[in-house]
C-alpha cells in the first residue's frame, strides 16, 4: 500500500472509531470564547472538530520529559504555565500567575497564583502544585530523560539556576535563584518544562495528561491519532476553547500530508517542503508563513575519535558549499546561517564569518587527517528548521564529502529512535536544529554548554564558552550581554561544534473555513481560538 493510500486508510479508520464514539457530528457546539457563552450553545455554521496533521506523533505528553515540537504542539493545548508569551511575541504575560516581584539583587522572585483554577481532574491549582512541578526537575530530582531541567531551572555545579522553592500558603510562589538570570522570566513561559501537571497525573502524565489548558486529553491511538475535548471547566472565558474537539494525526510523508489537506481529510498542517507548497495552493488551501527563529545545522561528535579536534571539523566543513545548498533544498524558504543565532534576533553578529566553502583545501586537509569515513546520523521527517527533513540534507551533504574523498554513511530513522540515538551517540556527524522556545538569545547560545547530550548533541565541553554563556546570562539585556554573545558566537565559527547551515521560513497550510488558530514564533500552533465553517 503506498502512503497516500495509507494515509486515507487511517483517516477512514480514525472517523470510523470516532463516529462509534459519539465524538463526530455533522456539526455541533461551540464556546463563544469572547463572551463565554454556555458551551451547550449550538451553531450550525461551526464544525466540532478541528483535525490538525503533523510529521510525527510527540514522544511524550508530559512537557518535563519533551525537547521537540511533535510533541509540543499537543501539549500546549493541554497545559499552561505560570506565565505565558503573547500570541504574537515573546514578552512574557501574566499565566497561571501574576508577573513577579524580584528582589534588587535578581534572586528572589514572588509569584501571587491566579485563583479559581482547577486541573482537568478537578483537583485545584495552587502554590504547592506549582512548586512540586519545579521540585521534580531540580537536582536531586531531575532524571537524565528530562532533557529541559538543566536549560530551564540550572545546576547546582555551575552555580545557576534555582536554589529551592517556597510555597508559605496557596496563593503565594517563591522562587530563589543561585545567580540571577536575565532569561528566567521567558523560560518560565515556555512549552518545555515549565508547563504545570496535576501533581496527581506525575507517574501517567507521558500518555494520560492533566494539564489546566483549554483541551483535556481523551485518548491516545499510537501511530495514528490523539484526541482531545474542550475542558469547560477553564478558568477564563476570555480565552475559552470555540471547537469542542481536536485531534492531532500522524502523516510522515509529506507529500500524503499535503494530500491529506488538498482533498479536506484533515484541516491544518505544517512542516510543508517548500517544493510542495505551491501544491497547497492550487488545491484553493492557504499557507500561513512565519519567519521561523530557528537553526538548521550539522554536528560534529566531539567525543568521536574523527572530530575530537577542531581542525578535522574545520577540514569536513570546507567541503559543504552551503550557499548553493540551501539554496537548492529550500529556495525561497531558507536564508543561509552564519551564525548560530537567528538573522533577526538581537544580538546576532552580522561580522561571524563561518569556514567557506574550499573544495581544495578540504580534500588534502581530510587526507592529511586521515578522514576517509565518517557515520552519520539523521531523522526522516521534516522539521520546523528543515522543511526537507533529514535525509535530503544529509544526502546533499553526503555528494559534497565525497568530492573531498570521505565517504558519508548515513542512517535514517524515524523522529522516535533518532532521538534514542542521539542519547546512545554512536555517531560522527547527526543533523539536527533548533527552534527558539523563549525569544531570548540564551536559549540559542547555552545549547553548546549543556550537559545533557539531548540537548547538545555535539557533545561538546568548553569551559571558556560555557563561563561566557552563564556570564551572559546573569547580564542585563544591552550592549554588555549582546558583546558577550558575539564572543560565543565567534567560538563556534572557529571550533565548529556545529556547522551552521539555514534558518527557515515556516509554513502552515490550512483549509478555507479555517481561521483562529495562533501560529506562534515559538513554531506550537495555539488551537483554541481556531474555528472551521461549514457553512
Amino acid at each position: 500500500m503506498d502512503k497516500n493510500a495509507l494515509s486515507r486508510k487511517r483517516f477512514l479508520d480514525l472517523f470510523a472509531t470516532l463516529g462509534a464514539m459519539g465524538v463526530l457530528s455533522a456539526c455541533g457546539s461551540a464556546q463563544d470564547a469572547g463572551d463565554g457563552a454556555d458551551s451547550a450553545t449550538q451553531d450550525d455554521s461551526l464544525a466540532d472538530t478541528i483535525i490538525f496533521s503533523q510529521a510525527s506523533e510527540p514522544l511524550s505528553l508530559d512537557p518535563a520529559y519533551i525537547d521537540e515540537n511533535e510533541s509540543a504542539k499537543v501539549t500546549v493545548q493541554i497545559y499552561e504555565s505560570l506565565l505565558r508569551f503573547a500570541d504574537d511575541s515573546c514578552e512574557a504575560m501574566d499565566g497561571l500567575a501574576y508577573l513577579p516581584e524580584v528582589s534588587d539583587d535578581g534572586l528572589t522572585y514572588t509569584f501571587q497564583i491566579r485563583e479559581g483554577v482547577t486541573f482537568h481532574d478537578g483537583t485545584a491549582f495552587n502554590a504547592d502544585a506549582a512548586k512540586q512541578n519545579i521540585d521534580r526537575q531540580l537536582e536531586p530530582n531531575r532524571t537524565d530523560d528530562m532533557p529541559y531541567a538543566q536549560l530551564n531551572f540550572g545546576s547546582e555545579e555551575d552555580g545557576t539556576g534555582v536554589e529551592s522553592v517556597e510555597a508559605p500558603d496557596d496563593t503565594t510562589l517563591v522562587i530563589n535563584l543561585r545567580a540571577a538570570s536575565t532569561a528566567f522570566l521567558a523560560n518560565l513561559a515556555m512549552c518545555m518544562s515549565s508547563p504545570m501537571v496535576a501533581p496527581s497525573a506525575f507517574d501517567t502524565a507521558a500518555t494520560k495528561p492533566v494539564g489546566t489548558g483549554q483541551y483535556a486529553f481523551v485518548s491516545w491511538s499510537k501511530g495514528s491519532n490523539i484526541t482531545l475535548q474542550r475542558y469547560d471547566g477553564y478558568w477564563n472565558p476570555d480565552r475559552a476553547a470555540k471547537t469542542p474537539n481536536l485531534i492531532f494525526t500522524f502523516i510522515d510523508d509529506g507529500q500524503a500530508r499535503v494530500d491529506a489537506l488538498n482533498s479536506g481529510e484533515v484541516d491544518l498542517i505544517d512542516g510543508i517542503d517548500g517544493s510542495l507548497a505551491q501544491q497547497v495552493i492550487d488545491a484553493g488551501g492557504l499557507l500561513f508563513p512565519m519567519d521561523g527563529t530557528n537553526i538548521n545545522y550539522m554536528a560534529y561528535n566531539t567525543e568521536s575519535e574523527t572530530f575530537a579536534e577542531a581542525a578535522a571539523r574545520q577540514a569536513v566543513s570546507k567541503a559543504i558549499d552551503v550557499d548553493a545548498l540551501v539554496q537548492t533544498l529550500y529556495g525561497d524558504y531558507g536564508t543561509v546561517a552564519n551564525s548560530v543565532m537567528p538573522l533577526w534576533m538581537a544580538p546576532y553578529d552580522v561580522d561571524v564569518e563561518p569556514v567557506g566553502y574550499d573544495p581544495e583545501a578540504a580534500k588534502a586537509e581530510c587526507a592529511d587527517l586521515g578522514i576517509t569515513t565518517v557515520k552519520c546520523l539523521t531523522y526522516s521527517i521534516p522539521r520546523p528548521y528543515n522543511g526537507s527533513g533529514g535525509e535530503a540534507l544529509a544526502e546533499a551533504v553526503k555528494g559534497y564529502l565525497a568530492e573531498a574523498g570521505v565517504d558519508m554513511q548515513i542512517e535514517v530513522k524515524d523522529w522516535t529512535a533518532f532521538k534514542k540515538a542521539l542519547r546512545e551517540g554512536d555517531y560522527d556527524i547527526c543533523f539536527y536544529g533548533w527552534t527558539s522556545d523563549t525569544g531570548d538569545p540564551d536559549n540559542f547560545m547555552s545549547l553548546l554548554a549543556d550537559a545533557n547530550p539531548a540537548i547538545n548533541v555535539a557533545r561538546y565541553d568548553n569551559e571558556e564558552y560555557a563561563a561566557l554563556v552563564r556570564e551572559a546570562n546573569q547580564t542585563p539585556s544591552g550592549d554588555a550581554r549582546d558583546d558577550l554573545y558575539h564572543q560565543c558566537e565567534q567560538i563556534v565559527a572557529s571550533e565548529q561544534p556545529w556547522r551552521v547551515i539555514s534558518h527557515a521560513k515556516n509554513l502552515l497550510g490550512y483549509g478555507t473555513g479555517v481561521s483562529g488558530f495562533i501560529y506562534h514564533p515559538t513554531a506550537v500552533v495555539f488551537l483554541w481560538n481556531c474555528v472551521k465553517s461549514v457553512s
